[in-house]
């Protein structure tokens, strides 16, 4: 397959003559290329749902097939593997947990129904030692779990402490570190402000008793917490909204115990951010560089690293990363999930598009088919994307024809 490599910030200023986003296109986002704050306006330029053509399905590589894993879901978000290969589905406006079983294998969920109910916009789901942990917005549950049991007994509270409040950012993601430590990603109340409390905008360690201690902060909104097969921790950051069509760029990176990421004082590395910047000169001196840099506004949720055995060798240990689509930019984009390579535990090469379609690339407001938000490594190695704007799971599977 060719691969289309296109500087990504000359990409953003020619949008209207750039080719639509196809699989195998790469991208990189220079860091000395950044603009200056303000370089455009900044405008609301929210997308629009609009139904799918018949017989309309997304783009992907050649080699690989997608189709419809589930379908008219109130609000697929994000998911996670059951030990038995059930698929656990977030559906945050309904505060429910939903189980999504194939029972004959054929790649469809044949089986849906609601696992447990009653929280407050679940986000992070994770199974560990019998349970299934469920993330909303102000504390950490605890759900009791039986391989292949489809109701929920009971639950009980994990975290004492509150998370900050629940306006603003409403995802918490959680993971299991190696050691079984718990985290929980949680994002700012607000686009660029000093107000928040300090369990906001950080990703947050879950201590036995409960309270919450500070792992690594000045992370905007990270909506994925994720350990990779080398056990480093790693994020997906939407970075702050205002500073024009190609300012900041949203990011995935790894997470260093105390690191300080730069929200709100500074962006991508030791850039200051032009209200708060100055107000913290010694903030924006310590503010660490991510490692993969997207297109500003991409808004990307979630991230998965491969680890089937479906797909080529190649993408072993490899990343897909969901982007939601843009709000906050003239030239809408997104809507795609992409692939970021790794060798030797670590990224090169900026990222490819891996699965494209969802908006055609010409509307604007960005008319869409759907929109990615939640990924997942089925038991089979399939890849699955929840799209919370379909209504649906998409399920990739390689064929190789």
């Amino acid at each position: 397959m060719t691969r289309l490599f296109i500087p990504l910030m000359f990409a953003v200023f020619v949008a209207a003559n750039a080719p639509a986003d196809a699989p195998g296109m790469k991208h990189e986002v220079p860091l000395q290329d950044l603009p200056k704050p303000y370089a455009t306006p900044a405008v609301d330029n929210s997308s629009q749902t609009v139904l799918r053509p018949n017989g309309w399905l997304p783009q992907i590589p050649k080699g690989f097939r997608i189709s419809m894993f589930a379908t008219g879901l109130p609000d697929p978000r994000w998911m996670t593997l059951a030990p038995n290969g059930d698929v656990f589905l977030a559906e945050p406006a309904a505060g429910k947990v939903a189980l999504l079983r194939d029972t004959n294998g054929d790649g469809k969920a044949d089986k849906i129904s609601t696992f447990a109910t009653g929280f407050d916009h679940p986000h992070g789901l994770a199974f560990r030692d019998g349970a299934l942990y469920v993330g909303d917005l102000d504390a950490v549950w605890k759900v009791p779990y039986t391989e292949g049991s489809t109701a929920a007994p009971s639950r009980t509270r994990v975290t004492t402490q509150s998370f900050g409040g629940k306006d603003g950012h409403s995802t918490r993601d959680i993971a299991f570190g190696p050691d079984g430590t718990l985290y929980v990603a949680i994002g700012s109340a607000g686009n660029v402000e000093t107000t928040d409390p300090p369990t906001r905008a950080s990703v947050q360690k879950v201590n036995a008793d409960g309270t919450l201690s500070t792992y690594a902060s000045g992370l905007r909104n990270p909506v994925t917490v994720i350990f990779s097969p080398n056990k480093q921790m790693w994020v997906t950051v939407n970075e702050r909204d205002g500073l024009g069509d190609n300012l900041p760029p949203d990011y995935a990176t790894h997470v260093e115990a105390g690191g300080f990421y730069g929200w709100p004082y500074a962006y991508i590395g030791r850039h200051p951010d032009p209200t708060f910047g100055a107000k913290r000169p010694d903030m924006v001196a310590k503010t660490k560089t991510p490692d993969v840099l997207f297109q500003p506004h991409s808004a990307p949720l979630g991230l998965v690293f491969y680890d089937g055995a479906q797909f080529p060798a190649e993408y072993k240990g490899d990343a897909f990363v969901a982007f939601h689509g843009s709000w906050n930019s003239g030239n809408p984009h997104g809507y795609k999930v992409v692939r970021i390579h790794f060798a030797g535990g670590k990224p090169v090469g900026g990222y490819e598009d891996f699965v494209t379609g969802f908006w055609d690339g010409k509307t604007s407001p960005a008319h869409v088919y759907g929109r990615p938000a939640g990924l997942l490594v089925a038991k089979d190695g399939s890849l699955l994307i929840a799209d919370d704007a379909g209504k649906n799971v998409w399920r990739v599977a390689y064929s190789g024809k």
